[in-house]
């Protein structure tokens, strides 16, 4: 699964670094995805919407096991 997750970040993360941020895969815990947001998106005030609403979603779309996805 960590795979399919790493192609799946792969495809969110331009849009991240276009506004100055990243994504950091940390762990997988069951269905449960831990990452670390980076640079702009680690300070962003929007960061938790950034993530429950885009790349948890973009995740769950792509990966049904995925369950959630947590700051790590």
């Amino acid at each position: 699964m960590r795979e399919k997750v790493e192609e799946a970040l792969n495809h969110i993360r331009p849009a991240l670094q276009a506004d100055g941020g990243d994504i950091e895969l940390v762990d997988i815990e069951g269905g449960v995805v831990k990452v670390r947001l980076r640079g702009a998106c680690g300070t962003c005030p929007s960061a938790l919407m950034t993530l429950k609403y885009g790349v948890e979603e973009r995740l769950k779309e792509e990966i049904p096991e995925v369950e959630s996805v947590e700051l790590a």
